[in-house]
Parts: C-alpha cells; structure tokens; sequence
C-alpha cells in the first residue's frame, strides 16, 4: 500500500512536469516556426522573452498560445476586468479589448479617453492623441499612467487560493465540533497545524504569548506553501514571485510585531539601558533601521528572490530542446531538458515549503522578540 501510495505521488509529480513542459513546447515551438529566418538568435530572444513573460504578472489569464492555420495567433484563457482610475473617473472594461497587444498598439477608447497597454501597464492617452509616441528609450511621451485596481492573474490566484484555505479549515474546524480524530483530506492539514504551532509559534513566541499569533501564522505558512507549489503547475501563477505581494506579507508581520511589542521592547530599541548615554541615540537609529526596514526587507526579498528564480531555472532548462536543438539533436536536447526540469522541479517542491516555513519561522522569531517580557532594571 505504501508503494502504491509513493508511486501515485512520483507520477503525479513526474505528470505536472512534462505537462508543464508540453505546454511551453507547444507555445514556443509554434512561435518560433512563425519567423522566416528562423535562426538561433530569434529563438533565443522568444525564450527570453517567453520566461520574463511567465514570471510577470498579467491582466489576462492565459495559459498558452498557437497560431492557427490561417495564421491568426489563439490564446488559450480568459479575460479580467480592468478597473482604472483615470482623469475623468473610474473607467471598467475587459482585458480581451486589447487583444493581447503589449506594446501599445492597439487602443482602446472609453468615456472618451484612449488607452494603451506598454510592458504590462495601462496608460492613458493625453488629450488629441491618437497612438501612444515613444523616444529612444521606449518610454511613452503622450500618455501617463493611470492608478490601476484590476483583478490580475496574480490576484485571481490569491482569491483562489483564499476560497480554498478557508473552506479546508472551515471544513477541519467543523469536524472539531464532532469528531475527536478529523476524517478525509483534514486529517493531512491536521498535523501541518499541530507542527507550525509546536514547532515554530511556541519555541520563537513562548507559552504565553504564542496562541494570539498562531492564527496569523498558520495562514502565512499555508497561503505562501500551497501558491508555491501551484506555482508550479502548467497554471501559471507566480504571485509569491512578485514584489508586492511579499511586501505587503512583510508589511503584515512588521505591523504585527511593532503593535504588540512591548513597553519593554521599545525602551530596549529607543533607549538601550547599560551603555554610555553618548551611545544610545546612535544605537536606537540603527535598531530602529534594523526593526522598521532591514526585518521586513529581509522577509520580502528572500521569498521574493528564490520563488523568482526557481521558476526562471525551470523555464530556461525546458527552453534546452530549443537553444540547444542544433547542437544536439532534437533526441538529445529534448532529452537532456526533460531530465533537469524534472529534477530541478523536484527541488522546487521542496523549495515551496521551505519558504514558506523560513518566512513563517522569521515572523514568529520578530514577534517573539517584540512580545517578550524585558527585564526593566539592570
């Protein structure tokens, strides 16, 4: 039965893999048959192209693309709305508008007002222009941007991934009430809680303190494991790969532990008790450095930084099959691409855990450091 069990999770693993880079090969493969030169640096340039694409974020949902036989480029999604915030007031429309154009091509016109999308931002046209003009370094002289509250792929990834954390724990909760031992999927989530609790909020925070932040950190460590590991999938997303998420996540925790912290804590940061008075206003800027940016800036950069490059290793050693194609042979690139994203996507799953729990785990160390109880005289 244990075999059984292992040998249904490597398949899985090994499924979502080649899935994935199925799904690559068919866009880029398709892309790159587009060109008539078809050489070895427009490939690259796609690839390149095709990785930076993956790790941004995006105002539609699509999954791949493919050009017809008539030679009409498909993609394969849906659209999001577009919600703006432009000089005449709130503008709403649907990102399928831009027909997937991304550098400014095609405009789109609203309550009088012509919108253009560069490089993932949406501008707004000024007053008598027809076509967004750029100067020499691609930047838009005629149109500015717009405050912007769409509902991205990042975002409908976290609204997903909410719904459904909230109905595993509202579904664990409720067997609480009923049951002594939770039954089906609850009886993995069960000693997931039991180890962020034991594990990481009662050792960094204390026994006395450490049941008012285990809700907060249960929800960080779940919600930042399970996008990681979709993340993974041929879905897509990437939203602990972007900068805004995880800073807001830091921001979180910093506001977290800066209110709870103690009389005694500030005392300590703002004016140290046994070193010489000249000293303490030097050491209360760099503690206060130290809890207001450098804490914070740690969390978001380290989540940010590996989940980012993760996916940009697995994407450039799937792109092997083609930059590597007239080296090797198809066999041979194709072959060798398979291998390493598969191993290497095998270190990412375990990648996605760790950073949940190292962010988690610094969360509850900066809070446990705010909330413990200072010895007031020395």
């Amino acid at each position: 039965m244990k075999i059984a069990t292992k040998s249904i999770k490597f398949l899985t693993i090994a499924l979502v893999a080649l899935f994935s880079a199925t799904v690559f090969a068919s866009g880029s493969d398709r892309k790159h048959n587009d060109h008539k030169d078809g050489g070895q640096v427009n490939t690259k340039e796609e690839v390149e192209a095709y990785i930076l694409h993956h790790i941004k974020d995006s105002h539609d949902f699509s999954l791949f693309s493919y050009t017809s036989d008539e030679g009409e480029r498909k993609h394969f999604g849906f659209p999001l709305p577009i919600i703006l915030w432009t000089s005449e007031g709130l503008v709403t429309f649907m990102s399928s508008e831009f027909h997937h154009n991304d550098d400014g091509h095609v405009i789109v016109e609203k309550k009088g007002l012509k919108f253009a999308k560069v490089h993932s931002k949406i501008l707004e046209l000024d007053k008598g222009a027809a076509t967004v003009s750029f100067d020499e370094t691609h930047h838009a002289t005629n149109a500015h941007k717009v405050l912007d509250f769409s509902i991205t792929k990042s975002v409908v990834g976290i609204l997903l991934i909410g719904f459904l954390l909230l109905f595993w724990f509202s579904r664990l909760a409720k067997q609480y009430k009923t049951k002594q031992i939770p039954t089906g999927f609850a009886r993995v989530l069960e000693p997931l809680v039991i180890y962020v609790r034991d594990e990481i909020a009662r050792p960094n925070i204390g026994d006395k303190h450490y049941r008012r932040f285990t809700g907060y950190l249960l929800t960080v460590f779940f919600f930042i494991w399970v996008l990681n590991l979709v993340g993974l999938t041929p879905l897509g997303f990437n939203v602990t790969g972007q900068l805004a998420v995880t800073a807001c996540l830091a921001i979180f925790t910093l506001v977290i532990y800066s209110v709870s912290g103690t009389k005694g804590y500030w005392m300590h940061m703002l004016w140290m008790p046994g070193v010489p008075v000249l000293i303490r206003p030097v050491l209360a800027i760099i503690e206060l450095a130290g809890a207001l940016l450098i804490k914070p800036f740690s969390l978001l950069v380290r989540l940010f930084a590996n989940i980012s490059a993760g996916h940009i290793v697995v994407m450039s050693l799937i792109a092997i099959m083609f930059t590597l194609k007239e080296s090797l042979g198809t066999v041979g690139a194709t072959g060798l691409s398979l291998v390493l994203s598969f191993f290497i996507t095998l270190i990412e799953v375990l990648v996605a855990f760790l950073q949940a729990y190292i962010f988690t785990m610094l969360s509850a160390l900066f809070i446990g450091m705010a909330v413990e109880d200072h010895a007031e005289a020395h």
